[in-house]
């Protein structure tokens, strides 16, 4: 491999070690869900997470996004109280009082490290010489290569879809986060991928 190569190689796995991206790895719909089941519709966004603040975050950015694509998100903080978020039978109430059509839960499944790099090395082949026709080549035309180490940080996020009106699931997906930059940048990419593809399975229409 050229010096030019490993050099353009080196290079993009910098970038892409800058750079986050969110996909879902999997996802399912179930084969009677209606088209357009929460169209205009509530749909109560809940964040599964011990962590209030973030979980507040989620769910409202979530809401924004469901209601760009046809539905009505409410976050799940809004109607049900705090103490009361881990008890089912008055979270249920909550959402039944709300008049909610359905649920989408979001919760962090999965946190892994990967590593991958390549070894260092020299180039080059003139010997240790006079300096004319030894040294001299050698110094310029023979460059160290260090090589490279990465870690990237990966995330796995499961999000569940269930129609109260049928008290069932409806869809699902598994997405995959590496290297999100910041809580909020992370946050924004996934609702929206989860929302269009709430859009994309047809449960959801503008």
């Amino acid at each position: 491999m050229t010096r030019t190569v490993r050099a353009a190689s080196l290079l993009a796995a910098l970038l892409a070690s800058a750079c986050a991206s969110t996909n879902f790895s999997s996802t399912w719909r179930a084969p009677d869900a209606k088209p357009g089941t929460f169209k205009g519709k509530k749909v109560v966004a809940v964040f599964v997470s011990q962590d209030e603040a973030l979980r507040r975050g989620v769910e409202e950015t979530l809401a924004v996004e469901l209601n760009k694509r046809g539905a009505e998100g409410v976050p799940a903080y809004e109607i049900i109280p705090t103490p009361e978020i881990k008890d089912e039978a008055k979270a249920k109430a909550r959402i039944t009082e709300a008049g909610a059509a359905g649920v989408v839960a979001l919760r962090l499944v999965g946190r892994e490290q990967e590593v991958s790099g390549s070894a260092g090395g020299y180039y080059a082949a003139a010997p240790y010489t006079g300096v004319w026709g030894g040294y001299w080549g050698y110094g310029w035309g023979g460059i160290y290569d260090p090589g490279y180490l990465r870690t990237d940080t990966i995330l796995h996020v499961e999000t569940l879809v269930y129609s109260l009106e049928q008290n069932k699931l409806v869809w699902a997906g598994q997405s995959k986060t590496t290297n999100p930059s910041n809580v909020d940048a992370f946050i924004k990419d996934l609702v929206g991928k989860v929302a269009a593809e709430m859009k994309k399975s047809g449960l959801i229409k503008s």
